[in-house]
């Protein structure tokens, strides 16, 4: 059975920091291209960043770039997002995504709250 478990949300000032984590089981992660995608209140989702299955490559939003910063670690399975310099704009459902060739999978979502 697969599971991508998010992690690491929560509430924040403007201006602050945090790192999702998103712990995938029951796949080969290394396979897997990794995306993380995030949803407002009345908002379609939107795709905030990715990175390739080996890690070499990544692309981001134009809202994000330069502010945030996808990594991944094959050998523990789990893709990262480091938010920096966060905003209210920022604020939303987290959710990642193993985009496979066969398959897809998404997580349940983190909340994330930028807000003072």
């Amino acid at each position: 059975q697969v599971h991508l478990v998010e992690s690491g949300g929560g509430l924040v000032q403007p201006g602050g920091s945090l790192r999702l984590s998103c712990a995938a089981s029951g796949i080969t992660f290394s396979n897997y291209a990794m995306r993380w995608y995030r949803q407002a209140p009345g908002k379609e989702r939107e795709l905030v960043a990715a990175i390739l299955s080996a890690g070499g490559s990544t692309m981001y939003a134009h809202a994000v770039k330069g502010r945030f910063t996808i990594s991944r670690d094959n050998a523990k399975n789990t893709v990262y997002l480091q938010m920096n310099s966060l905003k209210p704009e920022d604020t939303a459902v987290y959710y990642c995504y193993a985009d496979g060739t066969m398959r897809d999978y998404w997580g349940q979502g983190t909340q994330v709250t930028v807000s003072s």
